[in-house]
């Protein structure tokens, strides 16, 4: 996603790459104060498993989230990915197009922002798509990279990066440049894998991204995932049960919002989706049951369970 200067004078070029040595290069200041080495973070470490493809002019964005993708799982390749992520009319590709890709070939995306969580994720094996201006804040050159290692005592960052595989740059140099995206960074995760910076909550967010694309069974996995980690999640319990339903495994979603019951005796939302359910399966009486007590426990949601009664009451009313 390189952004070519146009018809400037030699000069011109020679005076912004002076500025740019100046301004980003090693002899800058750290931002952060970067992870030493512990018991979670070693000193160094490389990923080799990340399949490298060399960036065409403007395709760092395709060439980067194929490399996610393919280290996901996923068989790509930066071709296929032109038309899902690459804006002509911008000459690059956009953070929002790059996740949005991810979620459609069934993969959690997730944020990660930093130095601590960055070394953290590479640490857990994780490749992480970072977006770096390597330009200036008046005149950027935007660019993807993919992060696949460090090295602590040498202060480097290892990327594969343009047309280069394997990079190493300084930490100052990488993170002057990583800075001026707000330190933008993605994790491209099969569902079955939670990022090691995982917080609940930000995590089921990720999920209901596979939601939005229709992706229900890496949803589902996604959730069962997240449950695995936090077993009490009222949110996972809500949606694996959601997605169960979209997939029409209704004896699954039953299942699923039976047990959410015992979980969240006081939870209207449980009692409201186990009665569509149990609708949904023909078990009507039980269903106006689930939907009475969902009514009765109220909440922010009340209409939404008085209107799941009422659609119930007249089904039954029909059919007798």
């Amino acid at each position: 996603m390189h952004f070519i200067f146009g018809k400037l004078r030699n000069a011109f070029i020679l005076l912004l790459l002076s500025i740019y040595l100046t301004l980003s290069g090693c002899s800058g200041v750290l931002l952060h104060n970067w992870p030493q080495s512990h018991e979670y973070i070693p000193d160094r470490y490389v990923l080799n498993s990340v399949l490298f493809y060399p960036q065409k002019a403007y395709q760092c964005g395709p060439a980067a989230l194929a490399m996610a993708l393919e280290w996901s799982g996923v068989p790509s390749n930066p071709e296929v990915l032109v038309p899902e992520v690459f804006t002509p009319s911008r000459k690059g590709s956009l953070q929002s197009t790059m996740i949005a890709a991810s979620r459609r070939h069934g993969r959690i995306a997730y944020s990660v922002s930093g130095p601590d969580a960055l070394l953290a994720e590479l640490s857990a094996g994780h490749p992480v798509i970072v977006l770096q201006n390597l330009g200036l804040s008046w005149f950027p050159a935007w660019h993807y990279a993919v992060v696949i290692g460090y090295d602590l005592p040498k202060a480097v960052i290892v990327l594969h990066s343009g047309i280069t595989p394997r990079k190493q740059i300084p930490l100052r140099l990488f993170e002057n440049t990583w800075a001026r995206s707000n330190y933008w960074g993605l994790l491209v995760l099969p569902p079955s894998q939670l990022p090691a910076t995982a917080t609940e909550r930000e995590y089921i967010s990720a999920i209901l991204g596979l939601e939005k694309t229709s992706q229900w069974k890496a949803a589902v996995e996604g959730y069962e995932t997240a449950l695995k980690r936090w077993p009490d999640s009222l949110l996972a319990h809500i949606g694996l049960g959601n997605s169960y339903y979209a997939l029409s495994d209704f004896e699954s979603a039953e299942k699923i919002f039976r047990d959410a019951t015992c979980h969240y005796p006081t939870e209207g939302s449980v009692f409201n989706n186990l009665a569509q359910v149990l609708w949904k399966r023909g078990k009507n009486q039980e269903a106006l049951k689930a939907a009475y007590k969902a009514v009765k426990l109220g909440g922010p949601l009340a209409n939404i369970y008085q209107k799941t009664l009422e659609e119930i009451q007249t089904w039954n009313s029909m059919i007798k």
